[in-house]
């Protein structure tokens, strides 16, 4: 796809991914309209970005006709949404995305964009088959098939939004795709992702170090860069609804990421392991062979190298009372 001159709109693009996913487009030539409430997007993450930008709620039916009319591609990463602590205690607010999912959707379509990138989730797994810590799991896309067992209402709705593209697919003839993010972390992140609530730990010298959960639990986080690549490769690759993982295979235990965040910030802090806060699935990591096939996509960015760099940018972005605050505010919040 020849993205010069390529209308697209990025919902939710002042936030974390989308903001980073605006930013390259741009750079590729695209001329990129942002839809943004700012609940937790933040203003700043624009002010180097060659972008239009609509302030408003997609969930109020003129603002999301406004942001979709003229557009050709969609990216649409908007939704309530926060770390494990926000979903496990909002389900009524990560219910709404349903709402949002399908009112862009419907708007876009109606409005002629000819394709739509829907930002997914590895929450649309079954958590079945996440909670055995002995065990070498990949998730395959094909794992996701009836009986769903998608993880919380979060889960549950993204689920809804990829059945929902496919129809758009099958029935209007719509380009669609969707693409499953794995633990995403990196620059600009918040404290409410594990890996941002950690760094900010041991920025503060907190001792004890607190985690969640008994440290064993397995992720695949997934640097940004890589997840922007992959996403943008997906719009260019794929048109019928295929739904494709985009994370990294590398099994990294909590405790190994906090151990490695102590070395850098804290050398000699002892862990805490609190044990009664929520952690979600035990053993979640992609299997990107799909990604390889269909994209020719790879991470290219190891944990190691992505902890340090997004280390270093939380080092010299923050004050003390800043990330102090954010910690407290974000751990179960957005």
């Amino acid at each position: 796809m020849n993205w010069n001159d390529k209308k697209v709109l990025v919902t939710g693009g002042a936030s974390f991914i989308g903001s980073h996913l605006s930013e390259q487009l741009v750079r590729l030539g695209a001329k990129v309209r942002v839809a943004e409430n700012f609940s937790s997007g933040e203003r700043k993450h624009l002010e180097n970005i060659d972008c239009e930008t609509l302030e408003g709620d997609l969930l109020d039916p003129s603002f999301c006709d406004q942001a979709t009319i003229g557009v050709e591609v969609v990216f649409h990463l908007a939704a309530d949404h926060g770390g494990r602590g926000y979903i496990d205690s909002h389900p009524v607010e990560c219910s709404t995305n349903m709402i949002l999912d399908g009112q862009v959707f419907r708007h876009a379509h109606k409005n002629g964009a000819e394709k739509i990138i829907f930002a997914s989730s590895g929450c649309v797994y079954p958590t079945s088959a996440q909670m055995d810590v002995t065990k070498e799991v990949f998730l395959h896309e094909d794992m996701v098939t009836p009986p769903y067992e998608a993880d919380d209402l979060y889960g549950w709705a993204k689920l809804m939004a990829e059945l929902s593209l496919k129809a758009y697919h099958q029935q209007k003839g719509v380009h669609t795709a969707s693409c499953r993010y794995f633990t995403v972390y990196g620059p600009r992140c918040t404290e409410n992702h594990a890996v941002m609530a950690m760094i900010a730990r041991g920025y503060l010298k907190l001792d004890p170090f607190e985690v969640w959960g008994d440290g064993e639990q397995i992720r695949n986080w997934t640097y940004v860069d890589d997840i922007v690549s992959g996403t943008i490769a997906a719009a260019e690759n794929i048109q019928d609804g295929t739904s494709i993982n985009l994370g990294t295979m590398e099994r990294i235990k909590v405790k190994d990421c906090a151990h490695q965040v102590i070395d850098t910030l804290n050398p000699g802090a002892t862990i805490k392991l609190l044990t009664d806060k929520p952690t979600g699935p035990l053993n979640r990591v992609a299997s990107n062979a799909l990604a390889e096939e269909l994209l020719d996509w790879t991470p290219r960015t190891n944990f190691a190298e992505g902890l340090q760099k997004t280390i270093d940018w939380y080092v010299e972005s923050k004050t003390t009372e800043q990330a102090r605050s954010d910690l407290t505010r974000k751990l179960v919040g957005r």
